[in-house]
């Protein structure tokens, strides 16, 4: 195994994010596996996260907004329907490695609200350049834990944005690049986020992104994602 270039930071635990949260495929009582996020949109109804965390219609999968410790402090939001690239459904594409869930909404104190009434949202970005700061809020594979961020440097490598920063592992993909208040990456792409525990990789954003995002808007009918294939590392 390769060494993490010297000056590599390492993420911290903190108290989280209302608008990142674990993804959860059997109920919270069971072990969450990818992040999302709120994303912002004209239903407040979005979340973005990796294609590669889908496998099959994820109606039903829960989705927990500042989860710290066991605790849901805005509330559980249930997944209605996925959309993914074209370019991923056909071909598993690294560089298109991001979907967007619709959320159903709730009653509170009388409204139909979105998940973005309660927790916010970040805009949909393009892909950062190199040398900018970025900030990455995610939770690893587990269960009453809390949610981790580290604050570090973009970089490229073979086309697709980077960054160092120790502790992402199984768990953190899908979790966003965040940028004064925009989305700009998430875990995944190459290698479907990288193979090893200090480097993670982003899908390139693109225009492409940002018509995926608007056949979201439309409440249309969700795709079913492929089965992940293997990582390559």
């Amino acid at each position: 195994m390769a060494s993490a270039p010297p000056g590599t930071p390492t993420a911290t635990s903190f108290s989280g994010n209302p608008t990142v949260g674990a993804l959860f495929r059997n109920g919270t009582s069971s072990r969450h596996s990818c992040t999302a996020s709120v994303v912002a949109s004209p239903g407040h109804n979005l979340l973005i996260t990796a294609a590669h965390c889908l496998d099959g219609d994820p109606n039903g999968w829960l989705f927990a907004p500042g989860y710290d410790r066991g605790k849901t402090p805005y509330g559980v939001w249930t997944v209605m329907s996925a959309y993914l690239p074209s370019q991923w459904l056909d071909g598993q594409d690294p560089h298109y490695d991001y979907a967007f869930l619709r959320i159903r909404r709730q009653w509170h104190h009388g409204n139909l609200l979105g998940i973005q009434d309660i927790t916010g949202a970040n805009s949909l970005g393009l892909a950062p350049g190199s040398k900018w700061k970025i900030t990455d809020v995610a939770y690893n594979n587990g269960i009453n834990d809390d949610p981790i961020e580290c604050t570090t440097t973009v970089y490229y490598a073979n086309g697709y944005p980077a960054f160092n920063c120790h502790g992402f592992v199984g768990g953190s993909s899908g979790s966003p690049w965040l940028n004064h208040g925009y989305v700009d990456g998430l875990i995944g792409g190459w290698h479907q986020g990288g193979c090893f525990e200090y480097t993670s990789y982003s899908a390139p954003f693109t225009s492409d992104i940002d018509d995926l995002w608007w056949r979201a808007t439309q409440s249309g009918p969700g795709d079913v994602a492929p089965a992940p294939g293997g990582d390559g590392c």
